[in-house]
């Protein structure tokens, strides 16, 4: 069994499975397990991924306009490798490579390749997509058992929770400038950790949001989880909000609940370790409930009124 992964859920996925032995190559935002990082690269971004928020935001929205999708395939390097299963996606155009041009790149093959794509628009389409992944290589035991653990710890932070009759509001941002706030599976998990989310529908696209909305919500907890970024990377975009007309009086920064989190390697891939997004999520809303240990690896209380370095 060959396995080429094109996004960072799916090569966690095919790990979690034990089955890290398959994976021949991966994309070049696949980073997890460190193991994977020795594995030959087959996508890369047609933008430039440095800059602000907005500059970000901008070149992503130029590509799209002439592309199927911001990455590029390595067809030779794809074909090389002689994969015989590739796993890709047709959630986001934005969020790995679309299930397209991975189609394109694959067509004038004589010996086929299994393209499997993943779609995870909720929390149970992400089971599903784990026990689809191990369907596809050849370990269906492997992923009811990775099933059964995944909701099992869902299930028990979800007991607690609903214990609760004092449940903090939430707003989760998925991206700065502009505003975009969480959707797909975040709501549910929010949900689940003990909170009342405010913007973004379970199951729908992520949405941008006016500030305006935002402000008159007046969320009790922020937390930042933009799309691709690590803690220090969002800590960098404070100042943005920071200079937003009404921000000091949201009761979020008024009480130190504005959060930053690793969005990058939680809460944005779809794969085993959305679990502990919803833990990193529990903490953060219920803390005399939960201490999974995250604090200080995937979630941090935001240093506000200091201007990035």
């Amino acid at each position: 069994m060959r396995v080429v992964s094109l996004l960072p859920s799916s090569t966690e996925i095919v790990c979690a499975l034990g089955m890290v032995d398959a994976l021949v190559g991966r994309s070049h935002e696949c980073d997890y397990p460190q193991t994977v990082k020795t594995l030959p690269v087959c996508t890369a971004p047609k933008f430039d991924p440095h800059g602000t928020s907005a500059q970000i935001d901008a070149r992503v929205r130029e590509v799209l306009r002439e592309a199927l999708s911001v990455y590029r395939v390595d067809e030779a390097l794809l074909h090389s490798l002689q994969p015989d299963v590739i796993l890709t996606q047709s959630l986001c155009e934005v969020c790995a490579v679309s299930l397209a041009e991975v189609q394109q790149a694959v067509c004038t093959w004589s010996e086929a390749a299994r393209v499997v794509s993943l779609e995870p628009n909720r929390l149970a389409d992400v089971f599903a997509d784990i026990q689809r992944v191990a369907e596809a290589l050849g370990v269906p035991e492997r992923g009811a058992a990775l099933v059964s653990e995944l909701q099992g710890r869902v299930a028990a932070i979800a007991a607690r929770t609903a214990t609760r009759d004092s449940k903090p509001t939430v707003a989760c941002l998925e991206w700065i400038d502009p505003l975009m706030a969480a959707g797909n599976w975040i709501p549910e998990l929010v949900e689940l950790a003990g909170g009342v989310n405010l913007f973004g529908e379970a199951g729908a696209h992520s949405p941008w949001l006016q500030w305006e909305a935002l402000r008159e919500a007046d969320p009790e907890v922020v937390i930042l989880m933009p799309c691709g970024f690590d803690m220090a990377r969002t800590a960098q975009d404070l100042p943005i909000l920071e200079a937003l007309e009404g921000w000091g009086e949201l009761r979020a920064v008024r009480d130190g609940r504005v959060y930053l989190t690793d969005g990058n390697q939680y809460f944005n891939r779809p794969g085993p370790r959305l679990v502990e997004s919803l833990e990193i999520l529990a903490e953060i809303l219920q803390p005399d409930l939960f201490n999974f240990g995250h604090r200080g690896t995937g979630w941090q209380i935001a240093e506000l009124g200091k201007a990035a370095s």
